[in-house]
């Protein structure tokens, strides 16, 4: 058992270890100017011409850096959905985007729930248990319809979402499918935006002012979609939570 707890704390070390690493040669070797830079209308619009180029030449190819970016984007550098979906939609258009987006996030997930259920299982439960005491007695009648609610409804931070389920001992396979089902309807939205705002820079070779941006049919109809969403899941997730 002590052998088993030092493996766990060794592995868990290298990985802080390797964020660690990472994140100091990534801004040692990108001025605080050049990391503005990437985020520019020019250099996304300059840019977006090569990543077109290349899905028209090899989308297979793009997809699958992107599917393999984005599942590292979730585990181990624990990034949240909205940028990855925006990046999806902007790169692929909506319907490829999303399934882009929502399997590489389930697979990211799936496998930052594995880590947690390994490494941090007693952690979670330690702080957790108490608050979310109620959600095991569900999870419990019935796994896959209860985590695909709870995956639908959202209302936790997404890497915190992804380790809660560590506490009621769910199935991989069921968090997986949960996540891939649940997760869709928020992604298409957002993608949805990204590729909204992708036309947006097709078709304007400078900057727009953002009420040019708001106001076109494919910004603001998945923009108010996705607020309708939100105000449901509201709803959904103050029974949930509470019952």
């Amino acid at each position: 058992m002590e052998k088993s707890k030092k493996i766990k704390f060794l592995i868990g070390l290298f990985y802080l270890i390797f964020i660690t690493i990472f994140l100091y040669y990534f801004f040692s070797e990108f001025t605080l100017q050049e990391i503005k830079s990437f985020t520019s209308y020019d250099f996304i619009k300059n840019n977006r011409n090569y990543f077109f180029d290349l899905k028209s030449s090899n989308l297979f190819l793009l997809f699958l850096f992107f599917l393999i970016f984005t599942i590292l984007w979730v585990f181990p550098f624990l990034g949240f959905g909205s940028p990855i979906a925006l990046l999806g939609g902007f790169l692929f258009g909506q319907w490829i985007g999303t399934i882009a987006v929502v399997l590489g996030l389930s697979i990211g997930a799936t496998i930052l729930y594995l880590f947690g259920n390994y490494f941090l299982k007693d952690f979670i439960r330690e702080k957790f248990l108490n608050k979310y005491q109620k959600l095991q007695m569900k999870f419990k009648k019935s796994e896959f319809i209860y985590l695909l609610i709870y995956r639908f409804i959202g209302g936790i931070p997404w890497q915190l979402s992804c380790l809660l389920p560590t506490i009621f001992n769910v199935k991989a396979i069921n968090f997986f499918f949960a996540s891939l089902i649940g997760i869709i309807p928020q992604i298409f939205l957002v993608v949805s935006i990204g590729s909204g705002l992708e036309k947006v820079i097709d078709e304007n070779s400078k900057l727009p002012v953002i009420t040019d941006i708001i106001f076109r049919p494919k910004i603001y109809i998945p923009i108010l979609a996705f607020f309708g969403l939100i105000l449901i899941t509201f709803f959904f997730r103050k029974r949930f939570y509470k019952d």
